[in-house]
């Protein structure tokens, strides 16, 4: 690991960014130094400049991945490297005004019960039911069910937020009768090495 990467690293967990913030930015510098043939820090401000004029018009790059490139960039040169460029401060990649692609609750049911496998068609029923994200979902405990008060703790998620939300019961059902096939005291979704059976 190059002395760079390891301030940077160091300057990101003083920050508070999640893991997966760390390794996204990590990314955007490591493609810029790639572009360039050049460490980064040997990178010139007009370089840089053309560095986004490329990902705009010849990578025709996704707004997310230059707003995710500028974020990543920007903050290795204002905070590990401590220059106070310019260009950040016009760089700005344009809002898209697209709508999400939402499917009805029909084609929802059509896609799970396409999924075979109980285990994954409960996970993906329960993502879906309660709004979760992939992880938030795959790595659920038993202990962040609230039956009671019909409520997921999600822990950590998303910048390393908790948040509770709602659990239709029908999906607690489904939760409860998918438990009862594996047992397991920790997970709701354990791989199968870490099933426990009665």
């Amino acid at each position: 690991m190059t002395v760079l990467r390891e301030k940077m690293i160091e300057d990101m967990q003083l920050h508070g960014f999640a893991e997966r913030t760390q390794e996204a930015y990590l990314l955007a510098v490591r493609q810029l130094a790639k572009h360039y043939r050049k460490s980064p820090d040997q990178i010139e401000e007009e370089e840089l400049r053309q560095y986004f004029l490329f990902l705009k018009n010849e990578k025709h790059a996704a707004r997310a991945t230059c707003t995710l490139a500028l974020c990543g960039i920007k903050f290795f040169y204002e905070r590990t490297l401590g220059r106070e460029w310019q260009t950040f401060a016009f760089l700005r990649p344009p809002k898209e005004k697209k709508l999400p692609v939402v499917l009805s609750v029909a084609e929802v049911g059509r896609v799970l019960g396409c999924v075979h496998r109980s285990r994954y068609r409960v996970c993906l029923t329960t993502i879906y039911a309660c709004g979760l994200r992939l992880l938030e979902g795959v790595r659920l405990q038993v202990t962040q069910i609230d039956g009671e008060r019909q409520v997921l703790h999600i822990c950590q998620g998303k910048g390393g937020k908790d948040r509770y939300v709602p659990l239709p019961s029908a999906c607690l059902k489904l939760l409860r009768q998918h438990w009862l096939t594996h047992r397991n005291s920790t997970w709701l979704f354990p791989s199968p090495f870490e099933e426990t059976n009665p």
